[in-house]
């Protein structure tokens, strides 16, 4: 009965330090936030596999997972496992209400995978996924977490197809209740498939709009450190989903003229932005007789009508309609005749603004920038874009927050300080720029986990592939 007492006891304190079963990061990480479960009452469903209560010895079951979980809160791994070994044996299912053994035997392959690079090790991982989906089937958990830990841990055991197919299972299952941690990379693979065709318009719209359902009833539902986490997926995965934006008819009129009409309602007199605004509103089906459109039309074809004839005026009116490509193509064939540099340089970098406001080609857009620059020295409006491409490409090139996506502030700030120091006229944007997206920027302890310090020269990947100079914040 004492040794009993003892076991309730140190349960209780324990159960404080579970690792947590849904992941933050790539990495397993300690979720002290957990508070003790209350006692399960007499209806409620118990996993079907050996509990403490199907153990030879209850006691000692429950005595050594006491133990195994003092020695995982010390760090002391090698003796933690020992215990754990002890208990899985006989009682892998713990109370009957949590995964909790075949979780920390997830973390325990993966701290040893990381300690001797083992590829043994990722099989037992996997097989504790299958575990916990025999033992506690329900929902989405488990093939959400296997997904996750297949899209950033072990891309090469399966295809990106297959990885999707296990998150949209997971989504399917626990539909508004799905795991935060699933949002992001879903949503970078259901936009990359459909682009490469292996996903239909018809599928990509359900999961389009089932991603912003759970978003939002994430954000409206999160409690504690859960509101954090659903701010993070809410930074990213919108974004991510404009990719759709470039797809002819995927979305409706009313799409369009619900997020872009305020742009065109808060600014009237800008006619980059009418003009934006019309074709977006073009794009999207609007048509004459919708009071939305026919609004934006007439300050487009009246005050903020392009000037110019030729080949020109017929790009502004393909780009007005919403047709991209021989808006690019006539812009390009009129660049080409032209003489003078400076109308020359503006048409390329119109052509520039285009790619990557449009159609989210970045590495085209920074082509024809760079196009336009060469032809006009001195003028520091390119770099500005190249700058805002740069700093944009957080959820492109990472998940939204964390060092992949903050070092593309790195490149940024390089293409505005240039701006700045070869063109005073555009010296006050490019500053507005710098001082906005500093703030972003990696901190001393993301580079010093990486060996890494400030003023060291450092490559950035993904579409920019650019060597610039490492700067980082003191938070």
């Amino acid at each position: 009965m004492q040794k009993k007492l003892l076991f309730i006891g140190l349960l209780i304190c324990s159960i404080f330090l579970a690792p947590s079963c849904t992941p933050k990061t790539a990495t397993v990480v300690a979720d002290t936030t957990e508070k003790p479960p209350s006692p399960p009452p007499p209806s409620v469903k118990l996993s079907p596999c050996p509990k403490f209560t199907d153990a030879p010895s209850q006691d000692d079951a429950e005595t050594n997972y006491v133990l195994y979980r003092d020695f995982l809160k010390a760090k002391d791994y090698k003796e933690s496992y020992s215990y754990w070994r002890k208990v899985y044996e006989v009682a892998p299912a713990a109370d009957g209400q949590r995964n909790t053994i075949f979780s920390d035997g997830i973390f325990f392959y993966e701290h040893f995978l990381y300690e001797t690079k083992d590829s043994s090790y990722v099989d037992s991982i996997f097989m504790m996924y299958d575990q916990i989906e025999k033992c506690y089937p329900e929902g989405g958990y488990v093939n959400g977490r296997r997904a996750f830990d297949y899209y950033y841990k072990y891309p090469n055991r399966l295809s990106k197809k297959e990885i999707y197919d296990l998150f949209k299972k997971s989504v399917d299952e626990d539909g508004l209740e799905t795991n935060d941690f699933v949002i992001n990379p879903f949503t970078a693979l259901l936009t990359e498939l459909h682009d490469s065709t292996l996903v239909s318009d018809e599928e990509a719209r359900k999961y389009d709009t089932r991603i912003k359902e759970i978003i939002r009833y994430g954000m409206e539902n999160c409690k504690g450190v859960y509101c954090e986490r659903w701010k993070i997926v809410n930074e990213y995965a919108p974004l991510r989903l404009q990719y759709f934006e470039t797809v002819k008819g995927f979305y409706d009129c009313d799409y369009y003229v619900y997020k872009y009409y305020p742009l065109f309602e808060a600014n009237p007199d800008s006619c980059d932005i009418v003009l934006e605004v019309m074709s977006r509103l073009s794009w999207g089906g609007c048509t004459d007789g919708m009071p939305e459109y026919d609004a934006v039309k007439a300050v487009a074809t009246g005050a903020c009508k392009p000037q110019g004839k030729g080949l020109a005026a017929e790009a502004y009116r393909y780009l007005e309609s919403g047709d991209y490509n021989n808006a690019i193509e006539k812009f390009i064939q009129a660049a080409e005749k032209e003489d003078k540099v400076v109308r020359k340089s503006a048409i390329l970098l119109l052509v520039a603004k285009i790619y990557y406001v449009h159609k989210r080609n970045f590495s085209r857009a920074r082509r024809y920038a760079l196009q336009a620059a060469d032809i006009r020295g001195n003028w520091g409006a390119p770099y500005i874009l190249i700058g805002r491409m740069y700093a944009s490409s957080g959820p492109i090139c990472g998940p939204g927050r964390g060092w992949d996506s903050q070092i593309v502030t790195w490149p940024a700030i390089d293409m505005w300080n240039k701006a700045k120091r070869i063109d005073p006229s555009s010296a006050a944007e490019a500053r507005k720029w710098i001082n906005q997206y500093s703030k972003y920027m990696p901190s001393k302890g993301d580079a010093f986990q990486r060996g890494l310090k400030a003023g060291e020269t450092y490559f950035v990947p993904c579409w920019i592939q650019r060597s610039t100079t490492i700067r980082l914040t003191t938070n």
